[in-house]
């Protein structure tokens, strides 16, 4: 227990080295022939690396994902508790603002909904 947190940090260093080199070997097996730019190295990979991930994503590894799932879908138990009647309004307002079904047909059948929520009590 007591080298629990350098066990952890090592193998996060080690991680990061990996992935580094992973993109490293891509970008210099890739890009030099497709864009014709030139190859890099080792830090640069890690800097291109640690810019992605700023940029795209969190820095931590697999920690939205987890805390998603903790969170649960917040949109569908809105949706849930909504009556009939707002569920209606909240599509007629999507649907006004060209969020509608891509056929433009109509996508929620109400009738089905409210059978599916009786039958779910």
């Amino acid at each position: 227990m007591k080298y629990k947190g350098a066990k952890i940090a090592l193998m996060s260093i080690a991680a990061l080295a990996a992935l580094s080199v992973v993109i490293m070997l891509l970008w210099n097996e890739l890009i030099p022939g497709i864009f014709g730019l030139s190859s890099i190295n080792f830090w640069q990979a890690l800097g291109l690396f640690l810019l992605t991930r700023i940029l795209f994503g969190h820095l931590g590894f697999g920690r939205g994902k987890m805390m998603m799932r903790e969170r649960g879908n917040h949109i569908r138990e809105k949706w849930m508790k909504m009556t009939p009647e707002q569920r209606k309004e909240f599509i007629n307002k999507r649907q006004k603002f060209g969020f509608g079904h891509p056929m433009g047909t109509e996508h929620f059948d109400m009738d089905d909904q409210a059978q599916q929520d009786d039958g779910n009590k």
